[in-house]
């Protein structure tokens, strides 16, 4: 189903890829007893992780001796490069059971250390870190608002945020570009073998427009968010078990920052 390659532009990297989604999307519900197969997507290196990984490769100082957050990992490439250029910890989260297996053997193929967590890092509040990898996760609609929305919180709370991403239809506009790649990629995933993408960051706090009349500090606190005006006012909720409250304040004190 998958078979050892190196990966390009990555000297030193390997990973257990597959040549054919169908046949491999296939083979992987038989697995795992599903009638629908969905993409597997941890057998492939896709376009905004190739970028991404690069981008680390490229810039170790990014992750070196820091606690890193691989979200969406699927084949686990960005972990491992992280854990390559000498991150002091990377754990990687992704709900599929195959891609459980699949970083497992990726990190071991490649002699680095990635921890994994298989569950859905958005349905809590960002895990307390340095930096947090996302690579290609604006694919869908519904999963590219959810996940942005998170990582702004991470970033105000002060972790470094990096996605990687070649210009999906639901990546939101605003964010800062740090670097932009050419990947090899496959006819199997895209409509080009070599794509153009870009890592971003979210700055680590909303921006306060020039003259503006207030100021907003938000700070995100175990199950509790607060908006403090210039005049002393305090907006504050209560979100213990509601992270859509969180998240949905959150964005409402970067709005209250710029106006």
């Amino acid at each position: 189903m998958t078979r050892l390659q190196a990966v390009p532009d990555l000297p030193g990297v390997r990973l257990h890829l597959a040549d054919d989604v169908a046949v491999t999307a296939h083979l992987a519900a038989e697995e795992l007893g599903q009638s629908d197969p969905g993409l597997p997507f941890w057998a492939f290196a896709w376009v905004g992780g190739l970028g991404l990984a690069r981008y680390i490769a490229e810039h170790p100082d990014e992750v070196a001796g820091r606690r890193v957050v691989d979200v969406g990992s699927g084949s686990g490439l960005c972990a491992i490069v992280a854990a390559q250029a000498g991150a002091g910890s990377v754990r990687a989260f992704d709900i599929d059971p195959l891609a459980e297996a699949s970083v497992a053997l990726n990190a071991r193929s490649n002699r680095v250390h990635v921890g994994f967590a298989r569950s859905d890092p958005l349905s809590a509040p960002p895990p307390v870190c340095d930096v947090i990898l996302a690579g290609d996760v604006c694919y869908e609609q519904t999963m590219g608002t959810r996940v942005i929305e998170w990582l702004r919180v991470a970033a105000w709370r002060g972790t470094r945020v990096l996605i990687g991403d070649p210009g999906r239809r639901y990546l939101p506009a605003g964010l800062e570009r740090l670097a932009t790649y050419r990947v090899q990629t496959t006819l199997e995933l895209e409509n080009a073998t070599e794509k153009e993408t870009s890592v971003f960051t979210i700055p680590s706090a909303p921006a306060t427009a020039s003259g503006a009349s207030r100021q907003a500090d938000e700070s995100v606190r175990a199950g509790e968010i607060r908006v403090r005006l210039r005049d002393g006012n305090v907006r504050a909720l209560d979100v213990r078990d509601d992270d859509a409250a969180l998240r949905s304040l959150a964005l409402r004190a970067a709005e209250l920052a710029i106006r």
